[in-house]
């Protein structure tokens, strides 16, 4: 796939900007604060409806105004498509493909394929459990869209039981709270399992490129750590579990009014040498692995999808040694459309500037 335009409109420091893409590799030089992160940001978006830096549409809307628009023209295998997401400081998204509506910000999803890779992912390894559970999800977005159906109904029935245990006073209604219970595990259940396979597809592509990045001296391991025990991938047990860990929790969970049990408390383990990296992995080795999930990602899209995905480097060369740069510079070649952000370049050989489209960012203003 190729993003060959993006036109953004109020879109944080960006009032008006369109940028065509004539090359595999795109590199924004620029000062910091100029926007450059903002055009990633944008693009990452149109893959995910998400942002890895605000939950808050407010927030990516230029200030003084009420609106943003993201404008995209995208070539595939299987065709073109036009993509248009409006957001607003009050008020839902609009989400537009080839023209129509969409009805359900879902169907928006899987029209462009994209990995976001900046400094901040460095604590995807060193942070808590959420920013795990996000980075995982985001990629199951990718690999089968309906997921971000599933999880938001799982979010739903987990914000309607928070609320049933914080509106009750004493003990709550128990058929009722037996009703959202029922709800909770049979949802939560969907969300585990798909955390647990998509995991598993992604395990192998992730150790093999870290073997590789650390020169065969180090073994990764990574493993789903839910918080509903997981024993044979079977529904039913799964949710019986579920429902049993409830009970054992529900004196604890009237007594802190909120939901203790179900796969907003999962996390995922990295283990390198057999020892927690979170706690005792040197810096380098919390960036190989970093890197090592990244390429992995990179991969499992294109083998899912049929496509290489985009790839999107906000600052993070300069995070990276010498080696792991080359690693990484070297794994891109010309096989994935790559914006790359960079406050100079000297950081690029000869090769990667003449087969690159280098665009300079200043003010919310591009130019050649």
């Amino acid at each position: 796939m190729f993003l060959k335009t993006l036109e953004l409109r109020h879109f944080r420091n960006y009032e008006t900007q369109r940028v065509e893409f004539t090359a595999p590799k795109t590199i924004l030089l620029g000062a910091n604060a100029q926007g450059k992160s903002n055009l990633l940001e944008s693009v990452e978006l149109l893959a995910t409806l998400k942002s890895h830096r605000t939950r808050r549409d407010r927030d990516l809307i230029q200030a003084g105004q009420s609106s943003a628009q993201i404008v995209a023209a995208v070539s595939r295998a299987v065709g073109y498509a036009d993509l248009a997401l409006v957001l607003r400081d009050k008020g839902r998204r609009t989400a537009m493909r080839s023209g129509e509506k969409l009805r359900r910000q879902m169907d928006f999803l899987g029209a462009l394929n994209a990995v976001q890779f900046s400094s901040l992912d460095l604590d995807l390894v060193r942070g808590g459990p959420g920013e795990r559970r996000t980075w995982l999800d985001t990629l199951l977005m990718q690999l089968e869209p309906i997921y971000a159906y599933i999880l938001s109904q799982y979010q739903q029935a987990l914000k309607q039981r928070n609320a049933l245990l914080k509106r009750e006073t004493g003990t709550p209604d128990p058929a009722q709270l037996a009703l959202w219970d029922a709800q909770l595990a049979a949802l939560g259940t969907r969300v585990i399992r798909r955390r647990s396979r998509g995991l598993a597809r992604l395990v192998p592509i992730a150790q093999r490129w870290h073997s590789a990045i650390s020169g065969a001296t180090e073994q990764l391991i990574l493993s789903y750590a839910p918080n509903v025990p997981l024993g044979e991938d079977d529904p039913s047990l799964i949710q019986a579990a579920f429902l049993d860990k409830i009970q054992q929790r529900a004196i604890a969970e009237r007594h802190q009014l909120t939901s203790l049990v179900g796969p907003h408390r999962d996390d995922i383990d990295f283990t390198i040498n057999s020892t927690p990296a979170r706690q005792y992995g040197s810096q380098g080795q919390q960036r190989t692995l970093v890197l090592a999930l990244k390429l992995a990602e990179l991969e499992l899209i294109e083998s899912v999808v049929g496509e290489p995905p985009l790839l999107l480097l906000d600052d993070v060369l300069a995070e990276l040694d010498l080696n792991r740069q080359n690693q990484l510079l070297e794994a891109i070649g010309d096989r994935f459309q790559t914006l790359i952000t960079t406050t100079h370049l000297g950081l690029f050989d000869a090769e990667w500037l003449n087969t690159s489209q280098v665009l300079t960012v200043q003010s919310g203003q591009l130019a050649v």
